[in-house]
């Protein structure tokens, strides 16, 4: 995909996101890695919903900013999802409602954020990682992504949103989005004893749709 039709995607599907109410006023960011090693990214204070495919960031493979406005302050973020996981093309991070929620709940293992409800939530997102709460921005946060050492294309920041890394632009908004339905079905579900798959069910997910699981995530420890 050329760089204009990337530039016009990305305005496309974050207006998409804003619109349905997946994050709020100036907040998420999106980011695609370009063929020169370099990314788009989503200006500073930016709406979703309102992007201007000519004022988007680009950034050198080096991380400077080349051309457009000043880059959204998650850049670092985006930088240690990108290093740790290799064939990722773009990433997305919202504060999107459930899943904010989600994070802040007392019982959930930072080794598996949600327990395996429905086939597509594994197939789309696999395993999500909670890491711990740092400040936007903050490079503790880059570092607690990078401790995660690849293993998790979905992540929960506490207190703050989930961030999800994709093999397409495409891919990491439909992934993010299923965590959020995922989340809300939690929320929902929450002290009703429900029923999740069994590890069987997993394993056969898994064995038929090629998926990787980090070692602790979903029981497969």
């Amino acid at each position: 995909m050329t760089e204009t039709k990337l530039r016009e995607e990305i305005c496309r599907l974050g207006r998409s996101l804003f619109e349905r109410g997946l994050t709020p006023g100036s907040s998420g960011n999106i980011s695609v890695r370009v063929d020169d090693g370099g990314w788009l990214v989503t200006p500073t204070n930016a709406s979703l919903g309102s992007l201007d495919p000519a004022r988007l960031s680009r950034l050198g493979a080096d991380g400077r900013l080349l051309s457009g406005d000043a880059p959204t302050k998650e850049v670092p973020l985006h930088s240690a999802l990108y290093e740790t996981r290799a064939a990722s093309r773009a990433v997305v991070h919202l504060h999107s409602t459930h899943s904010v929620a989600l994070s802040m709940l007392p019982e959930i293992d930072p080794r598996a954020a949600l327990p395996p409800m429905t086939p597509y939530y594994l197939m789309k997102c696999g395993a999500t990682a909670l890491v711990p709460y740092h400040r936007p921005g903050d490079p503790a946060v880059a570092e607690a992504i990078r401790g995660l050492a690849g293993k998790y294309s979905s992540v929960l920041l506490a207190n703050h949103g989930p961030v999800v890394a994709g093999d397409s632009l495409e891919a990491a908004v439909y992934a993010i989005e299923e965590l959020e339905e995922t989340a809300r079905l939690y929320l929902l579900l929450r002290g009703l004893n429900p029923r999740y798959l069994s590890p069987a069910q997993v394993k056969d997910l898994s064995d038929v749709f090629g998926l990787g699981f980090p070692d602790d995530g979903h029981g497969h420890g």
